[in-house]
Parts: structure tokens; sequence; C-alpha cells
């Protein structure tokens, strides 16, 4: 039996786990200091970081299923290596951007990376199943 191995996937799906648990406990340490144990309680500071896991929660998962599409198609090394590092910096970087205080450039630039990202994905997802 022909195994496909998505290693290059694992490994971004690894670390992309990794930043998902960084930003649950970034929560986590906020209800604490907010004393607020659901939702944001009107803390600007916990719907903010409640707002960046979240926003994670809903990019992540598809991009990976992309990333992963592509790898199981042939794709290049360093094409998944780039479309993996992609998703990691988009998604730190719209994290930091959600701390407001002058920092929202994160996350319009996160943002923007991760459409892009989204968009060549898919594209070559589609083009790789058609040929």
């Amino acid at each position: 039996m022909d195994t496909m191995t998505l290693t290059l996937t694992a490994l971004y799906a690894g670390l992309a786990g990794l930043l998902y648990l960084f930003l649950s406990l970034h929560v986590i340490k906020q209800r604490f200091n907010a004393k607020q144990s659901l939702g944001d309680g009107g803390d600007e500071t916990l719907n903010r970081r409640i707002r960046a896991h979240g926003n994670f929660n809903e990019y992540a998962p598809i991009t990976l299923i992309l990333i992963a599409a592509l790898e199981s198609q042939g794709a290049a090394a360093l094409t998944v290596h780039l479309a993996g590092v992609t998703l990691l910096v988009s998604r730190a970087l719209h994290a930091y951007g959600m701390q407001g205080d002058g920092k929202e450039w994160g996350r319009k630039y996160g943002i923007i990376s991760t459409f892009v990202l989204l968009l060549l994905l898919s594209l070559a997802n589609i083009g790789l199943a058609l040929s």
C-alpha cells in the first residue's frame, strides 16, 4: 500500500498548533486579569485577544488544508515551505496588530497576506487538480 506522507504540512500544522496554544493562553491570562470567565465583560484587551484567537481559528484550518492538498499533489518543497511560513507570519502579525496601541499595521498586513495566500493556494490547487 502506498501512503502519502505530508511531512511538510505536518511541520506547519504543529507550529500553527503552538501559535494557537499561545493565543489561547493569552486569552486565559487576560480573563484572570479582568476576572471574566465568559464573554469579554466590556474589557477591550480581552475582546481583542478573543478576536485574535478566534480569527486564527477561522483562517488557519482552511489554509492548512490547502497546503496539505498542494503538498499531496506534488508541489515543490520550497512552495510548501513558503506557504507554511506565510501562514505563520501572517497570523502572528494579525494577532500582534490586534493588541492596538499603534500596532494596527500588523493586523492590516496580516489580513492582506492571509488573503493573498488563500487566493494563491486555492488557484494552485485548482490548477493542479485540473491538469
